[in-house]
């Protein structure tokens, strides 16, 4: 297994996820079943040490999708659950909330 290839490809599938649950007037659910299972088992796929080192990231941004699906499936809905498994830490406060990427990216790359 090439784990920069897998992890690239799980990061991808999440942040994909995040943007297309996004709050807008209609999304086609449909698209979730197979996306949502795969991702889970990208998860399950990569070693315990990548998933320690991206798991904070993960958080924010798994958490920001399944911030955006509850209000549409329900906090009980299978979806909603497979993606809360994922999360071990703090979910951001909404599916709007980006501000600590812009600080720690303000920080990294001295923007102002």
């Amino acid at each position: 297994m090439d784990i920069y290839r897998e992890l690239y490809e799980f990061a991808s599938s999440a942040g994909a996820l995040e943007g297309y649950v996004y709050p807008v007037e209609e999304r086609e659910m449909g698209y979730l079943d197979n996306w949502i299972g795969n991702l889970v088992k990208q998860y399950a796929a990569l070693p315990e040490e990548v998933r320690v080192s991206v798991q904070e990231a993960l958080d924010r941004t798994v958490g920001r999708a399944v911030l955006s699906l509850e209000p549409v499936l329900g906090r009980d809905h299978r979806h909603v659950q497979a993606l809360r498994a994922l999360l071990k830490g703090e979910a951001p406060a909404s599916p709007q909330d980006f501000e600590r990427e812009k600080r720690e990216k303000a920080d990294r790359y001295g923007e102002k």
